[in-house]
Formats: structure tokens, C-alpha cells, sequence
């Protein structure tokens, strides 16, 4: 038996015997992903619906900012933080840097142009005659946008996949705001990086296993997701 399946059936076996440090790390990461998505997205689809069903001044402005930063790398945003959050910096004070609070902080950023990009385009299959015909019915703009939500429903469930699947696998800006401590801030990426760089590779090969079948997953409810809406389309 060479090395590699030797890894892999080893790799296997922790994810299956409930190995504590390998679980915890798992759970870590899926704890700081799905709050900075919690959070992120109903500023986002706000934002997302504003820019789908009103033009003003600065509209494109924005839109080519949001743009604009969902090429920024994840460790330039990572950097950013650091300068802000680390002890000289102006929110030195608050002590978040090396904690989950600033990776959510750091995931938010990485999300929230995603969400508004994503949701703006699925606003966009919206009649506006559809906000106007509720509010006249008396529906509040709270009540109306959720309405407008479930009509693109899957679409909205598109973006909170692919933003969930991005922050889940970034690597860069959770290693330098968490700073990568065991048992807090260490996720699956930067578990996975830390282990390569020792040579271990049965855990790498554990959290890898587990990003390659949360890949498949997340691919599959968009495609599911996708081919609801164009179903729903042609009825």
C-alpha cells in the first residue's frame, strides 16, 4: 500500500471516529462562515433591491464599487484589517484582532459584494410593477420585500450558496486576522495550510476530504436551485 492511500484510509478514519481536534476544527469554521453570512446578507439584499428597482445620483458609482471589490484579494482585506484592528491601529483598543469576531468581520467583507452582486442581478427579473402593486395593497416595505424575495427564491438561495462556499474556503484573511489558533481561530483552510507546511498530511487530507464533498454539495443546490427558477420561469 504506498503513502497516499495509506493517508487517505487514515485521513478517513478520523473524520469517521469523531476525531475531537478534527470536528472542532470543522465546527469553527462553519461557526464564523455562517455568521458573517447571517449578517452580511440582509444588508445585502436591501442594497441588492435598491439598486435593481431605483436609479439616482451615484447609482453606478456604487454598483462599479461593489464590483471592484469582489476582485480584491482576500489578503488585501486581511491586511487591511490587521492595520485597523492590531494594537497602533485606530480600533486597537477593542482587542479583536487573533479572534472569531474579527475573522467574522473579515468574511463579511469577503461576502457582502458577492451577495449584492448576485442579488442585484436576481432583483433585476422583478416587474417594479411588483413593489408598486403591493404598497398600494398596504403592504409595508419590509413585508414587500420579502414578498419580492420569495419570488426569486432561487436565485437568492444561489447567492447564499456561493457566498457560503467562498468565505468557507478562503484562506488568506482568516490566517491573518485569527492568527491561526488551535482550538479558536483555526479553521479548515488554514488547518490544511499549517499541516502541508509540516508535512502532515492525514489531517490536510481529513479537512480537504471535507471541502471537496462541501463543494459538491453547495454545487449541487445551485444547480437544483437553477433549475427550479427556470422552471419556474416557463410556467
Amino acid at each position: 500500500m504506498d503513502s497516499l492511500t495509506a493517508s487517505t484510509l487514515e485521513a478517513l478514519y478520523l473524520l469517521f471516529s469523531g476525531d475531537p481536534r478534527l470536528w472542532e476544527i470543522i465546527q469553527v469554521s462553519f461557526k464564523v462562515s455562517l455568521s458573517a453570512l447571517f449578517i452580511a446578507f440582509p444588508f445585502a439584499a436591501v442594497l441588492g433591491f435598491i439598486l435593481s428597482f431605483w436609479r439616482f445620483p451615484g447609482h453606478w458609482l456604487i454598483v462599479t464599487l461593489n464590483n471592484t471589490l469582489l476582485a480584491i484579494p482576500t489578503v488585501v482585506i486581511g491586511l487591511l484589517l490587521v492595520l485597523l484592528l492590531s494594537r497602533s491601529g485606530p480600533f486597537g483598543d477593542l482587542r479583536l484582532l487573533f479572534t472569531q469576531p474579527a475573522m467574522i468581520i473579515g468574511q463579511i467583507l469577503i461576502c457582502f459584494p458577492l451577495l449584492v452582486a448576485m442579488l442585484h442581478m436576481a432583483y433585476q427579473g422583478v416587474s417594479r410593477h411588483a413593489w408598486e402593486t403591493a404598497r398600494s395593497l398596504g403592504c409595508s416595505r419590509i413585508k414587500t420585500l420579502w414578498m419580492i424575495t420569495l419570488e426569486v427564491r432561487f436565485a437568492v438561495l444561489a447567492a447564499l450558496v456561493t457566498a457560503f462556499g467562498r468565505v468557507i474556503a478562503e484562506v488568506g484573511c482568516a490566517m491573518m486576522v485569527g492568527g491561526n489558533i488551535a482550538g479558536y481561530t483555526r479553521t479548515i483552510t488554514t488547518s490544511i495550510a499549517l499541516e502541508t507546511t509540516k508535512g502532515e498530511y492525514v489531517q490536510g487530507i481529513a479537512l480537504g476530504i471535507v471541502l471537496l464533498v462541501l463543494a459538491l454539495v453547495l454545487n449541487l443546490l445551485v444547480g437544483l436551485s437553477r433549475g427550479r427558477s427556470i422552471q419556474g420561469a416557463a410556467q
